[in-house]
């Protein structure tokens, strides 16, 4: 049989993190995202997807999930 010898000290991992390590990255946060369109409630099982910056209705939708569908793929075209 094959013998092991056991660690004195176990293993962990060591990472090396620059102190301005986000500093390199150029990004705007998250809360600085507007989207370009919105779901609305517009009536009893009514959906209006309205685009923010003008508010104009760019389409509608009875169902919530299809409604908010149509949005991401508004945001996707555009």
């Amino acid at each position: 049989m094959g013998t092991f010898t056991t660690l004195t000290q176990p293993l962990t991992p060591c990472i090396a993190n620059k102190p301005d390590a986000f500093a390199e990255v150029h990004y705007l946060p998250v809360s600085l995202f507007q989207p370009r369109y919105r779901v609305v409630l517009a009536g009893k099982c009514f959906f209006h997807i309205e685009e923010t910056s003008t508010g104009r209705v760019r389409g509608f939708r009875t169902d919530h999930n299809e409604a908010c569908y149509l949005a991401r793929r508004l945001e996707r075209s555009a």
